[in-house]
């Protein structure tokens, strides 16, 4: 839940979670929902629920610390630098990951980039990662990700202490300058129990699979990884306008092979739009797989695929090839498509038809044998029941808490009065506002979708606040 303070106490968690429940459902029935954008526009990204607002540093004497499981928020001037200040084990892997939102309509290149470096004290890289939207010229959302691998083999980057995240852009003169929202994130891996194999796979089955069975079903995107919808295997429709990003996830079990393609649907017109299609495939921890843009659009059906890519495997991330490294756990994978706003200049600005095909090859193996729990890095029976019904990480989050209700034997009188009470405290709360305070004012309010209430810059959590705020772990995102 967003915001919540996390507990240890299963009784603290059970009646916490079911007087948020009661009190969603009484707000959800009670009160207006936020302003939606015009219907012409797409819609925009949705931030993650209980997003903290951070300032980068111009300097590493000055970086605020992002805490593990948290998510922040902060904007990237053009030609701008940010550093962010991470404290590491030796023992996890890291892995710091950015999202770059640049403004509806805003100009950009092939060479306007995004690129995130993780260094130690010395200023050395431990690893860096840049993205570009390349030869589809449009906003959308890039993301990129650096990590500190444990590695025996290597002497850098290895070392408990601070670490330090720099977030760069850079682009041409001729590109828009306003700044780019940022969404960060920092989630660890844990270490083996004992150590496994060290070699990267050389070759896998490569060959298409058979089109998935059962027949096009609806499943409508989300607009960002916060509220991507699950997607199983099969053939998965939906309706995407131009200048639009759609998200969707996908669970992919150790030993498992991913396979994506898409089409978009013919349209009546003249014309001939490059780049029509542009769609993106990223890991559990936000590193991009793989990429494809070579779309062209003429008015007639087009279908586009992803690489094949290797089965999910620990000893992926030893491989020189960047899909195979990045194949490197088990957990949600995230793919956007994106659609050009060219082809809304040369036939319509409509929705146009969108299909996606989603094959999972293989059975789930073993996960490797983490010295504590895997985190974001699994698949669970939940994960397989969130893909099926086509849930975001919040939604599986509350299906999983009314299931929690409905084990701890709570009747609906009790939820209701619950969901009363916190009605009660949310109208003094309003009261207590004053009647001249703007929207989301002395509220603390906080909206998926960066509304009103995003809360001011400040300095990131102490250690001990680190534990116990921030989204839900695991699968919020």
């Amino acid at each position: 839940m967003a915001g919540a303070r996390r507990v240890t106490s299963d009784w603290a968690a059970r009646t916490g979670v079911v007087a948020a429940v009661a009190g969603a459902a009484v707000l959800a029935a009670g009160l207006p929902a936020p302003s939606a954008w015009a219907a012409a526009e797409p819609a925009p990204y949705a931030f993650a629920e209980g997003i903290l607002g951070i300032k980068g540093a111009s300097t590493t004497s000055d970086a605020q610390r992002l805490a593990a499981d948290a998510v922040y928020k902060d904007s990237l001037k053009a030609d701008g630098k940010l550093i962010y200040r991470v404290d590491l084990d030796a023992g996890n892997h890291a892995y710091v990951s950015a999202v770059a939102v640049p403004p509806r309509g805003a100009r950009v290149s092939y060479r306007d980039e995004l690129k995130v470096s993780l260094q130690n004290r010395d200023g050395v890289d431990c690893s860096s990662t840049t993205t570009r939207f390349g030869s589809a010229e449009f906003p959308r959302p890039l993301a990129a990700y650096a990590h500190r691998t444990i590695d025996p083999g290597r002497s850098l980057c290895q070392d408990a202490g601070s670490y330090y995240v720099v977030v760069e852009r850079e682009g041409k003169e001729t590109s828009s300058a306003e700044p780019w929202d940022l969404e960060l994130r920092h989630v660890a891996e844990p270490k083996l129990k004992e150590a496994g194999p060290s070699e990267a796979p050389e070759s896998w089955p490569s060959a298409s699979p058979q089109p998935p069975a059962g027949g096009p079903r609806e499943r409508a995107g989300g607009s960002s990884v916060f509220d991507a919808p699950g997607l199983a295997e099969g053939e998965w429709t939906d309706r995407i306008e131009p200048g639009q990003s759609r998200f969707y996830r996908v669970p992919v079990d150790w030993g498992q092979q991913l396979f994506v393609s898409a089409d978009l649907g013919s349209s009546a017109g003249d014309g001939y739009a490059s780049s029509a299609l542009p769609m993106s495939l990223y890991n559990p921890a936000l590193g991009l797989v793989d990429s494809a843009d070579s779309m062209a659009y003429d008015g007639k059906q087009k279908s586009a695929a992803l690489d094949p890519l290797p089965p999910v495997a620990y000893e992926n991330r030893f491989s020189s090839d960047t899909e195979t490294r990045n194949m490197r756990f088990a957990g949600w994978y995230y793919l956007r498509v994106s659609l050009n706003p060219k082809v809304g200049e040369k036939f319509g600005k409509k929705p146009y038809g969108l299909t996606l095909r989603i094959n999972v090859e293989g059975k789930a193996k073993s996960a490797p044998p983490y010295a504590g729990p895997a985190g974001i890095f699994t698949v669970t029976e939940d994960d397989q029941r969130a893909a099926a019904d086509g849930e975001s990480g919040t939604q599986a989050e509350r299906s999983g808490t009314m299931r929690l209700v409905a084990a701890g034997g709570l009747g609906g009188g009790t939820l209701l009065l619950l969901g009363l009470g916190l009605w009660t405290v949310l109208a003094r709360r309003r009261a207590g506002t004053g009647a001249g305070a703007g929207p989301g004012v002395g509220t603390g309010e906080v909206r998926a979708g960066g509304a009103a209430g995003l809360p001011s810059p400040s300095p990131a959590p102490s250690p001990d606040a680190s534990t116990q705020y921030g989204p839900p772990p695991g699968r919020g995102w």
